[in-house]
């Protein structure tokens, strides 16, 4: 119904994107950003771990 006359929105922070131009972000966006980044890492770790004792245990399984 009504249109945003101010331009285009930028997409909620909740998404990262790689090598995006960081220039017009204000310091609490930027801060945003790292707290989401470091979550995401944690998630991956947290995942990496998982995968890893998959592995230990198949492994264990096929070495007998």
């Amino acid at each position: 119904m009504f249109e945003d006359l101010d331009g285009p929105q930028r997409p909620a922070q909740a998404t990262v994107v790689v090598g995006e131009d960081l220039s017009r972000q204000s310091v609490e966006e930027l801060e945003a950003r790292i707290l989401a980044l470091r979550a995401e890492i944690t998630r991956t770790e947290t995942e990496i771990s998982t995968r890893g004792g998959v592995r230990a245990a198949a492994d264990a399984v096929f070495r007998k």
